[in-house]
């Protein structure tokens, strides 16, 4: 039960983290694409926009990727707690905890999942 426990984990944190990525870079799910996001990436000091949001939605999609699959868990899980401290520091510790509030209720989530499966391992249900 373990194992199953470690792969519904990974896939839902992993993939939801993929979906973000894509949003980013691509516009889907309602996303704002690269143009958008570097608008708004600029208008809190990340700059030059463009660049940052690949980097950023690069890692993101990486890292979720690589999470969810059990691959190189520990580099999946290293991508995601660096894009999401930069989100905690930039955007959201500044309004608090809870994410009603635009806080970093969300972030601290994806931390506290991809280190704990960094620390455990990605059980026995991976891609390879």
């Amino acid at each position: 039960m373990l194992d199953l426990g470690l792969l519904i984990l990974r896939l839902v944190a992993g993939l939801t983290m993929a979906g973000h990525a894509v949003q980013k870079l691509f516009g889907w799910f309602g996303g704002h694409g690269v143009k958008g996001t570097a608008d708004f990436f600029e208008s809190i000091g990340i700059k030059p926009g463009v660049p940052m949001v690949a980097l950023a939605g690069l890692s993101e999609l990486v890292g979720g990727l690589l999470f969810a699959a059990g691959v190189w868990t520990a580099v999946g899980s290293a991508l995601i707690i660096v894009t999401m401290l930069v989100a905690i520091f930039k955007v959201h510790g500044k309004n608090g905890f809870w994410v009603t509030e635009g806080g970093m209720e969300y972030n601290v989530l994806l931390i506290a999942v991809a280190l704990a499966v960094a620390m455990t391992g990605p059980g026995a249900y991976t891609l390879f």
